[in-house]
């Protein structure tokens, strides 16, 4: 890539207003590799005026335009998957495997998703006399994260294209690389000229400009819950629409008469994968208590089978957390897990043996966790593990739900109809049963201080509309 030290604003490649730059660093080695441009309020102002010019023809495109465009895009995002693939491992330190089939595949999927769903979905819909429209809200702002880059921008920027927005976005700066290669596929699949722009920066400078930008109709973001409410004030004095998908402590409850190595085994891995730097992780793992001893060794062998290394060996399992502020984070965690009393079952403080550079940590287990515990109230992420011993299942629920989170949640049963009883009692946005993988066509978001608004399939389109009521338009 070419255009590092650059922002994109109205269809071309600026220089930004200032001098300042960030060096982009590679998690694995410690060692930067790329610089890029930092933006501020001049930089965020270029932008939003292209993408308020931008939409006033742009939100009057017909369904058909919009599908060739999609379409485009999905083409292009295609040809340069390797590629993308490749970046994210670089600036992230995903395992290149991981990379290829989660996280640029997350990309491709919700872009495909989008196109599916635009194709048939209902904008107008008539009720007595009345005419329901839905129509484009008009200038969106993304701010989007560093763990699952692809995965974030593409079901925002996805639906809003989609929906007849204009739109700017700031990704991740510790992660901006990936973001830069995104925008030279919109750049290539030939998106409109001020549709789509982007402009690197941090929070306090082009986060905040967007968020508190009068121009701006929504802003979404994803991050941390702290971050989030930032947003949300910022967002405060202009009414704007604000969506959030922020943090997690995802209760993974494992009833009696389960199969207990198949669920230990799959929640332990997912709680690992991405090295465990997920808000939807399954890292509260709620076992019957007469059982816990037995769920140890299980989560204990998963632990040690995974490989923390190279993200470019093909062996690798993880690879490091993104940076040097969430390895500290992570560590001093672990030390509170100790010093409360949490019995340390495998891993600890520290980096794995023969790894003495790179923000590498080990898997980490917890037993006999109580759910007061600093590690069983904040979002760890990392691949950190913290078994909770229970004794009913009213007790279970009450465990999962005793937090300010509500993201996801995750319940398995020998029965079913006792999985799906259970479910329904979770205070959460979603709940997998029995091992369920997650559904690119379902809501994704969470309840309580995990963000508010939904992503993914039809239910991502509707934060990026407005309903217009046009009443009398049938005649009597």
């Amino acid at each position: 890539m070419t255009h590092n030290l650059q922002f994109y604003i109205d269809g071309s490649w600026v220089e930004p207003s200032g001098s300042d730059t960030l060096e982009v660093v590679n998690p694995a080695t410690e060692e930067a590799y790329a610089r890029i441009a930092m933006g501020g309020r001049t930089d965020v102002d270029k932008a939003v005026a292209a993408a308020r010019r931008a939409f006033a023809s742009y939100s009057r495109t017909s369904r058909k335009e919009r599908v060739e465009l999609l379409s485009s895009v999905i083409a292009v995002y295609r040809k340069r998957y390797d590629e993308m693939a490749a970046t994210i491992s670089d600036e992230m330190g995903a395992p290149l495997g991981f990379s290829r089939d989660a996280q640029a595949a997350a990309g491709l999927g919700h872009l495909s998703q989008v196109l599916e769903v635009l194709k048939t979905y209902e904008f107008d819909e008539i009720i007595n006399r009345t005419l329901v429209t839905r129509e484009p809200i008009g200038v969106c702002a993304f701010i989007t994260p560093w763990n699952w880059p692809m995965n974030q921008i593409t079901c925002k920027v996805g639906p809003a294209l989609a929906t007849g927005c204009a739109m700017v976005l700031k990704p991740s700066e510790v992660a901006p690389m990936s973001g830069l290669l995104f925008t030279e596929i919109m750049h290539e699949a030939g998106v409109p000229a001020g549709v789509y722009n982007m402009v690197n920066g941090d929070g306090p400078s082009v986060g905040a400009a967007l968020s508190s930008h009068p121009d701006v109709d929504m802003v979404s973001f994803t991050g941390s819950t702290r971050a989030g409410i930032a947003v949300a004030r910022a967002a405060a004095d202009t009414v704007k629409r604000v969506a959030q998908e922020l943090g997690g402590k995802s209760p993974n409850i494992i009833l009696p008469g389960a199969d207990l190595a198949k669920a230990i085994t799959h929640g332990a891995r997912q709680c690992f994968s991405n090295s465990g730097q997920s808000c939807n992780a399954p890292t509260r793992l709620l076992v019957p208590r007469d059982q816990q001893e037995a769920v140890i060794e299980i989560a204990r062998k998963v632990a040690e089978q995974t490989v923390v290394g190279n993200p470019r060996e093909a062996s690798t399992t993880i690879g490091p957390v993104v940076s040097q502020v969430q390895f500290d984070k992570i560590q001093a965690l672990i030390e509170a897990g100790i010093a409360e009393g949490a019995r340390l079952v495998t891993g600890g403080p520290g980096r794995p043996e023969a790894l003495n550079r790179g923000y590498y940590v080990r898997p980490t287990i917890f037993a006999d966790v109580r759910n007061n515990m600093t590690i069983a109230r904040e979002e760890i992420f990392g691949p950190v593990l913290s078994i909770l011993p229970y004794g009913t299942e009213e007790e279970a629920i009450a465990i999962a739900n005793d937090t300010v989170y509500g993201l996801s949640s995750y319940v398995t049963a020998g029965d079913l109809e006792q999985a799906r009883r259970v479910a329904r009692r979770i205070r959460a946005g979603m709940v997998h049963l029995n091992g369920a993988p997650g559904d690119l066509a379902a809501a994704f978001g969470g309840y309580k201080q995990s963000g508010n608004g939904r992503e993914w399939g039809k239910f991502g389109f509707e934060d990026f509309l407005e309903v217009k009521s046009m009443f009398g338009f049938e005649a009597a």
